[in-house]
């Protein structure tokens, strides 16, 4: 292969990963899973016989897309994990979802999970906490992420440690109900991810939410310790 194709798949993975500072480690694991699949693959692509330019664009490609896959998986686990979920939240308002980056979320609007103002969980989020802590307990290497959201209405003053707490409360009933700490990983936004526009009650409403996250990691993070 000549250094001028090399060179190029090294431009190849500084792009696909010059973005990670600004990702979630969800995110930073698949950029660079890809990134690392795109040298992989266009290396062997250009050494393994005739037809070098077409081989090594093939052959990145292919490594790109099992490298994002590594990063981060979705399998058998994770859709029984979604199944589940699906029956645990039926005829309520929370969304069970897969992500484009292969996790599984769980959008909980907070007039759903807990009164107006308020951090402590109401009643009817119960049984879908301890749905999912069930899920957890089959699927001990998955990894949980809550965040907390708020609508613009107060200051950030308010609503920053409110959308703080409504997570951390989240994630406090998810560990008495057996779920590991260590698994769990917590953080408030107040009123600063907006979904829609701030300007109507009902998409004030759609704003006000708490979402899990739930991922299983490559085996190569598996057993690693989280940073937080």
């Amino acid at each position: 292969m000549t250094k001028f194709k090399i060179g190029t798949l090294v431009v190849a993975v500084t792009m696909a990963t010059a973005g990670c500072a600004n990702m979630s480690e969800t995110q930073q694991s698949t950029a660079i899973g890809a990134g690392a699949g795109a040298v992989l693959g266009g290396l062997v692509g250009g050494i393994a016989g005739p037809g070098g330019a077409k081989r090594t664009a093939i052959g990145a490609g292919i490594g790109a897309a099992i490298g994002a896959v590594g990063g981060n998986i979705w399998g058998k686990r994770q859709q029984e994990q979604k199944l589940a979920m699906e029956r645990a939240t039926a005829g309520t308002n929370v969304q069970v979802s897969q992500t484009a980056d292969n996790r599984l979320k769980v959008n909980v609007p907070a007039d759903t999970g807990f009164a107006t103002g308020r951090s402590d969980l109401n009643p009817a989020l119960r049984p879908i906490l301890d749905q999912l802590a069930t899920t957890l307990a089959q699927s001990p290497t998955s990894l949980v992420e809550v965040y907390g959201h708020t609508d613009n209405t107060g200051t950030d003053a308010i609503n920053d440690p409110l959308s703080r707490q409504r997570a951390q409360n989240v994630a406090g009933y998810l560990t008495s109900r057996g779920v590991a700490p260590n698994r769990i990983t917590t953080n408030g936004f107040g009123s600063s991810q907006p979904l829609v526009a701030n300007d109507t009650v009902a998409n004030r409403a759609i704003n006000r939410r708490v979402e899990l996250f739930i991922r299983e990691p490559s085996p190569a993070q598996q057993g690693q310790p989280q940073a937080y």
